[in-house]
């Protein structure tokens, strides 16, 4: 079996390529400055036309870096899908153009192909910025949760919806979304969220959700499609679980696989070897090689481990598949 180069998103025929660049959590530690852009960069030299990034990624630097990438790069706008996102603290219908505008200005572009809501809860903010603060915990210091506008997330997407109209977005979608809560979604929405961003990798196959979204015509992007190491505030992995692949083989074998799936990825690295080796990941797969992959924690993914798991930050489970939380 070999993969497709791209996936039909929507019904007039738009299209994504599977293969995607991630720019999420930038190691100033490890990497010199403009890393995000030399990656970014390298990437597209290599083949990829499909980045994606965030405000909230070093609190737009990550996006001015992916936008300083495109204009050095020579290709034309045209042949690249950019993916960015609605942050939490902008989920007010009234704010969510303000989040696109800000995104927009940090990239440098005129447009965004496809807008995505990055998590169906929101954050309080403390108002006017430029950049929205977060109301936080006087004790714990932890984000304060809008509960109210966290279970009015169709509202926040009816805003959204609006923006195509404007012409700043090409295509809306969503991320971090449990099948309920797609579901809810897609019962009162005029336009379709044309992608799911969530975590999927072979120790958390997500089997049914992926199901759901497929089934419903909703494509599955996958962020970590590797393993990750989780962010501090948000680890889900205990000590001996399985992390990070660093294999080249393996990670080839493992993309390939996720592509056969129908669905795209978009591993992130510094590395230009490791982006030049996740872009080599389309070749022909034995039956017997994607299905014992595609059962390695059960059939129905039943021993799986998920990274990102936000229930003790949170106070709620925002990855339910059985109800919606909050």
């Amino acid at each position: 079996m070999i993969p497709p180069e791209s996936f039909q998103i929507t019904e007039d025929g738009a299209r994504l390529p599977g293969r995607g660049l991630g720019t999420f959590q930038p190691d100033p530690a490890k990497y010199l400055a403009k890393s995000v852009k030399q990656s970014v960069l390298t990437a597209l030299r290599a083949g990829y036309r499909h980045i994606d990034t965030s405000l909230r990624y070093g609190d737009g630097q990550g996006e001015q870096e992916v936008g300083e990438a495109i204009r050095d790069s020579g290709i034309p706008r045209e042949e690249i899908v950019i993916v960015s996102k609605l942050e939490n603290v902008y989920h007010a219908p009234e704010d969510v153009e303000t989040n696109l505008d800000i995104s927009l200005g940090n990239l440098g572009l005129d447009y965004i192909d496809i807008f995505i809501m990055h998590f169906p809860y929101a954050y309080k903010n403390k108002g006017p910025g430029p950049y929205f603060g977060t109301e936080r915990d006087t004790v714990t210091n932890r984000r304060i949760i809008d509960i109210e506008l966290s279970r009015d997330f169709p509202f926040t997407w009816q805003a959204m919806e609006r923006l195509v109209d404007t012409g700043k977005v090409k295509h809306i979608g969503i991320s971090n979304f449990s099948s309920p809560k797609v579901l809810r979604l897609l019962k009162p929405c005029c336009i379709k969220p044309v992608l799911n961003q969530i975590e999927v990798h072979p120790h958390w196959p997500q089997k049914g959700l992926v199901k759901t979204c497929q089934d419903n015509g909703v494509h599955v992007t996958a962020f970590d499609p590797l393993g990750c190491v989780p962010i501090p505030s948000l680890i889900g992995r205990k000590q001996g679980q399985p992390g990070p692949l660093e294999d080249e083989t393996i990670l080839r074998v493992i993309l390939c696989h996720l592509l056969l799936r129908g669905i795209s990825v978009i591993p992130k690295s510094n590395s230009p070897e490791r982006i030049q080796e996740s872009f080599d990941c389309i070749f022909d797969m034995a039956d017997e090689d994607f299905n014992e992959l595609d059962n390695l924690v059960g059939e129905n993914g039943e021993r799986g481990v998920r990274n990102f798991d936000s229930l003790e930050y949170l106070g709620f489970d925002n990855y339910n598949e059985e109800t919606e939380e909050p």
